[in-house]
């Protein structure tokens, strides 16, 4: 995971070891600074970190639903059918090129599917996310850390960002 010395993207630093547990001491917007176990500590895109318990959990305990995709799933497939809608207005001669140029402006969409695993764009908060069937978690995000502060914090363990559905 890319590092910097302070919540400036101009000012990187050494890169973190994959799986070294960190605390986060510090927010600002999207940046927190990682204290690691090792004692270094950094500023990192606070929004690629996933909160693990401290204790494994035991067999006999279900794994836990920390977000359910079917709400992501369903806007992108809403948006398939509307992009694949103006394709076909397009291939009919009901659309000129440059009224398709617009009505698909700023459409984002995308969805991978490799048996029981799915990624899922999620374009309202610009970030891919991983799902296994049981639970969704924020694998990479397309844009900068920001220093505003959202008042989102990252990933699905809120429940907020991925309501389930009926």
């Amino acid at each position: 995971m890319a590092t910097w010395s302070a919540p400036d993207s101009t000012l990187p630093s050494s890169p973190l070891d994959p799986l070294l547990p960190v605390q986060i001491i510090d927010r600002r917007g999207d940046w927190a600074l990682a204290l690691c176990s090792n004692g270094w500590s950094a500023w990192v895109d606070g929004r690629l970190l996933l909160t693990v318990p401290r204790e494994p959990p035991t067999a006999a305990q279900p794994a836990a639903r920390t977000a359910d995709p079917r709400s992501l799933l369903g806007a992108a497939e809403d948006e398939l059918g509307r992009y694949r809608r103006l394709i076909e207005e397009l291939a009919a001669g009901q659309l000129d090129r440059e009224s398709f140029a617009e009505r698909t402006r700023g459409t984002r969409l995308g969805v991978v599917v490799d048996g029981e695993a799915v990624w899922l764009y999620d374009a309202r908060h610009e970030r891919w996310c991983y799902c296994d069937g049981l639970s969704m978690q924020t694998c990479a995000v397309t844009s900068g850390p920001s220093s505003r502060d959202s008042g989102q914090r990252p990933g699905p363990t809120s429940g907020q960002e991925y309501p389930e559905s009926p």
